[in-house]
């Protein structure tokens, strides 16, 4: 499922950037674990590595909020595009 991987791909990197096996639904600045540095690492990761542009409306906090988050805003970029 490309959902799963989208998740797994995120999860993994924001465990190596903080350290912590976090769910899906940890509010990642409520933890107080994004910084400025950390949500632009994000943008560039999540456009490297899932072959989106993210701009604009896109850029709001909530889309950045957790994991499922994340994964949810890469769905929508994608158009559900399958097998990637």
């Amino acid at each position: 499922m490309a959902d799963e991987r989208i998740r797994a791909g995120l999860r993994e990197f924001v465990r190596e950037r903080t350290g912590l096996e976090l769910d899906d639904d940890a509010d990642l600045f409520g933890r107080g674990l994004i910084s400025s540095m950390f949500a632009m690492e994000l943008v560039v990761r999540i456009e490297e590595e899932f072959g989106v542009e993210v701009i604009g409306a896109d850029l709001a906090l909530d889309n950045f909020r957790s994991v499922a988050a994340m994964a949810g805003l890469v769905g929508r970029l994608r158009g559900g595009r399958d097998g990637e």
